[in-house]
């Protein structure tokens, strides 16, 4: 969005569009009560509770990507690791003990 300055002599190019949200009585009044007492105002509460949320969403979508790619994978090659022995690696490896990793297994007949 461009916006022309009074007098119309310079153009003000607005590095962040408005965007208008409407949320109900009951939230605001949750967020206000949420930010009293902080240096935090209603805007910047908004703003850093859409970040987080698209963070998280960003990362969802980024784990079914690869639970999509991992199936297809096992399915295209055949292959795959027994849950018994993939359990009982990572269990030495939490106890800081040495461990042999699984080997990848045909699971088709």
């Amino acid at each position: 969005m461009v916006l022309l300055s009074y007098p119309y002599r310079e153009e003000v190019t607005m590095a962040n569009p408005v965007t208008s949200l409407k949320i109900p009585v009951e939230l605001k009044k949750r967020v206000a009560a949420v930010i009293e007492g902080t240096d935090q105002s209603p805007h910047a509460f908004m703003v850093e509770a859409i970040e987080r949320q698209t963070n998280l969403a960003e990362k969802r979508r980024q784990f079914h990507a690869e639970a999509d790619a991992a199936a297809h994978d096992l399915l295209s090659t055949g292959m795959g690791y027994d849950g018994d022995e993939v359990h009982a690696y990572m269990r030495a490896r939490a106890q800081g003990k040495k461990a042999r990793r699984p080997k990848a297994k045909a699971w088709r007949s």
